[in-house]
């Protein structure tokens, strides 16, 4: 589908895992048992589990974004059983055919969101989604790009950690550090003010206010929502610190060391490479945490896109799963073009599901 003259093509990028697939699970167990591994890796459960959730990614796609270009399925190798493969938008993309043999097999989320700008057909401007993030509301090409430019809030925050085991933490500090590297916080803001405290923001502008006294960077708020990115910026950022992406992309699991792709979303803010939108687009919860928001949101369409996160005290995985599959049954109870009739599909799926 052609744009309009000032919106470019875009694409989206997901990727996904079969946690379940006894393959990938050998596979996994062979390299997280190596005695080599000389940082304490992220390795929980949930960062794999798979809430079969994904065809409503596709359905919140096709009945929200239909205007997306291309649509790059990132997996192991592993594919849904239902998934229509001979969609004419639909771009499947294995480990392989993208990252470097040298940094595979691969089980770091960084190592693959760091490569992401080598697969094959990939637009200059794209949308990156993990899958557990959902439009479950009608969107537009400017809620993602306009003049050119990725849709964003920079506002600068505090870093704030209350669990000394997350590795996050330590990641948010590195990618601050690799930034300060680069830019002078008072140049950037000297040639970016408009952009720094722009009315979009809303209250949460005074936070940028608050943070001037301070002469480097801190971090950033951060809602693990979609992130646009200029594919240009991957391969920049490349040039400037290949040695650093190289050392993440070699460790096979998350680990404390790492830098992620919220570099990239940095790199942009510095450079001005972006267009300041609000906060309000969308929404995180945490499942176990958030669950009558959850619901309440998604039911009721209260935001463009959500974020469900996975944690390890949700109570009953299997009740929780049901919830909020009947969630989005509420919204979206149509099959969507991505998926296979269950005949089609040679009965390998949930036919209550069709």
């Amino acid at each position: 589908m052609k744009q309009d003259n000032n919106i470019p093509e875009i694409d989206f990028v997901i990727t996904w895992v079969d946690g379940n697939d006894p393959d990938w699970q050998k596979q996994k167990m062979e390299y997280s048992m190596q005695p080599d591994l000389s940082q304490k890796q992220d390795d929980r459960k949930e960062r794999y589990r798979d809430w079969d959730l994904l065809r409503y990614w596709f359905r919140g796609v096709e009945r929200f974004a239909p205007w997306v270009r291309r649509i790059h399925f990132v997996t192991w190798g592993h594919l849904p059983s239902w998934l229509n493969k001979e969609h004419p938008k639909l771009n499947i993309v294995n480990h392989k055919d993208f990252i470097p043999e040298k940094y595979l097999p691969t089980f770091n989320s960084h190592a693959i969101e760091w490569n992401m700008h080598r697969i094959p057909g990939l637009a200059e401007n794209f949308v990156y989604f993990n899958d557990d993030t959902f439009i479950i509301n009608k969107m537009e090409p400017e809620d993602f790009f306009r003049n050119g430019l990725p849709r964003d809030y920079c506002i600068e925050t505090a870093l704030v950690q209350d669990d000394i085991n997350n590795p996050f933490a330590c990641i948010l500090m590195n990618n601050a550090a690799l930034v300060n590297m680069h830019y002078s916080k008072r140049e950037v803001i000297g040639r970016n003010w408009k952009k720094w405290f722009h009315p979009a923001y809303g209250k949460m502008v005074f936070r940028n206010m608050l943070m001037l006294p301070y002469r480097e960077f801190s971090s950033f708020k951060y809602s693990h929502i979609s992130s646009s990115f200029l594919k240009s910026t991957f391969e920049e950022v490349w040039r400037e610190e290949g040695e650093v992406l190289d050392r993440v992309c070699r460790t096979r699991f998350r680990s404390p060391g790492d830098v992620n792709q919220y570099v990239m979303k940095y790199w942009q803010y510095m450079e001005g490479k972006y267009e300041p939108q609000s906060p309000k687009i969308g929404k995180f919860f945490t499942i176990g945490l958030h669950d009558r928001q959850i619901h309440d949101v998604l039911r009721n369409q209260k935001c463009k896109i959500l974020c469900i996160n996975d944690t390890e005290n949700i109570g009953d995985f299997r009740q929780q799963k049901r919830n909020i599959k009947d969630s989005f049954e509420s919204i979206l109870p149509e099959k969507s073009a991505f998926e296979l009739s269950y005949k089609d599909s040679g009965g390998m799926y949930d036919k209550k599901c069709d």
